[in-house]
């Protein structure tokens, strides 16, 4: 990534938020008779061209579908290489997301991740809290369902011990309780590999984003791409349910 990233101007509307389920990365090692580690190290260079494509375009927010909470049932291998690789990335590239402004966030279940992850998502996320150019979060061990459920969880809890009125309960009050909180919902939500499904990602937040699908394989996923999607989100008309003028 390079030090210096300089924002490009448009007259296009730019999404505030895009988020991004990262698609692909075995497909990718399959089509080239690879092993699936090496799809999922192509997918990290995939992000750092995703990072500066999105503050070139003057993104503010970007959320990447990292690690789901279905992927602990891949096979042991599987998941011992992307836990490995979630080390490197956390040791190797977080001075130079912060050199760049990148603040980072972490949804999701990340006790389920070995103690020293734990450590370093936490220590990636204070040493880069003061920055602004772009808010970078990333999804891992997350599922929307269980997301949802931890809310309204939270929220009975509040109303057993007398902190919410039930009444008061509204969809601006629920929002505080999800992993998101504070955080704008996505405007855009960009699918890889040509699937056209959600797979259980910002299902709440993402009620009235713009779907783009796109054929690319992630590990093959660059500014073009970034591009291409962020013009056709301009060329929609966003009416959040309300009837055509």
């Amino acid at each position: 990534m390079s030090a210096a990233i300089q924002p490009v101007s448009s007259a296009e509307p730019v999404p505030k938020h895009v988020a991004i389920i990262m698609d692909g990365n075995g497909r990718w090692a399959a089509a080239r008779r690879l092993p699936r580690v090496a799809g999922h190290r192509e997918g990290a260079r995939a992000v750092r061209r995703t990072i500066e494509a999105a503050i070139q375009s003057g993104v503010g927010w970007l959320t990447l579908y990292a690690f789901s909470s279905e992927n602990w049932r891949r096979s042991p291998t599987e998941v011992l290489d992307l836990t490995g690789l979630l080390r490197h990335y956390l040791r190797t590239e977080i001075a130079e997301l912060s050199a760049n402004g990148v603040r980072l966030r972490i949804i999701g279940e990340r006790t389920r991740f070995d103690r020293d992850i734990q450590d370093d998502l936490a220590a990636a996320e204070q040493s880069t809290a003061t920055n602004a150019r772009l808010n970078l979060t990333v999804a891992l061990s997350y599922g929307s369902r269980a997301e949802i459920v931890a809310a309204a969880r939270a929220a009975a809890r509040a109303a057993q011990e007398g902190r919410l009125d039930p009444e008061a309960l509204d969809e601006a009050t629920f929002t505080g309780w999800l992993a998101t909180a504070g955080m704008p919902d996505p405007d855009l939500i960009i699918r890889t590999s040509g699937e056209q499904r959600l797979s259980n990602f910002l299902l709440w937040q993402g009620a009235y984003a713009e779907l783009v699908f796109l054929d690319v394989l992630w590990p093959d996923f660059g500014a073009d791409h970034f591009a291409a999607a962020l013009a056709a989100y301009a060329g929609r008309e966003r009416r959040f349910g309300a009837r055509p003028g």
